[in-house]
């Protein structure tokens, strides 16, 4: 049992990796999922405050991933539409661009999202997608490292109690 325990731990936190990029999955808290999964095994003791700590984190992020894009898109002078605009792109370009729609994504819906709003004024759109660009980016980065850094305590639990588990 230990060793499906073992295996689920670590596809949550594959999961959760992937989920650092996908907006419908919140990466570090799946990633937990997988450190509380691996210490339900009988060969690695529950340590409470490893986890309490590590869940902290994962919420911190959770919170944060809503407000830095929004600082980024309101200190370029962008709007609800860029965000959303942004997220939107997201999505549409990993169906269809792959890897380079996380890049082209973002940027383009949130620019298609500022000319929605406010149609005259291309360059304000730009200034305001660039912004809403560059605030996506750095939540989808702090969520890549804490999410990759969640695996990496995961690997070194694993390996620590790897005597009991295999």
């Amino acid at each position: 049992m230990d060793i499906v325990l073992v295996v689920v731990g670590f596809l949550f936190c594959v999961l959760g990796i992937v989920g650092s990029f996908l907006p419908v999955l919140p990466g570090p808290f799946t990633s937990w999922i997988g450190l509380l999964i691996l210490h339900f095994t009988k060969a690695i003791p529950q340590n409470w405050t490893f986890l309490g700590i590590t869940l902290g984190v994962s919420i911190l992020v959770w919170v944060l991933d809503y407000i830095v894009p929004a600082l980024g898109t309101k200190k370029f002078g962008g709007t609800k539409y860029g965000m959303i605009g942004s997220s939107l792109g997201l999505i549409i370009g990993l169906l269809f661009l792959g890897p380079f729609g996380i890049i082209i994504g973002p940027f383009a819906g949130a620019f298609i999202g500022e000319i929605i709003k406010n149609s005259e004024d291309s360059s304000k759109a730009l200034k305001a997608a660039f912004g809403s660009f560059i605030g996506f980016l750095a939540g989808t980065l702090l969520k890549f490292i804490v999410s990759v850094w969640f695996a990496v305590l995961y690997f070194q639990k694993v390996w620590e109690y790897k005597e009991g588990l295999f």
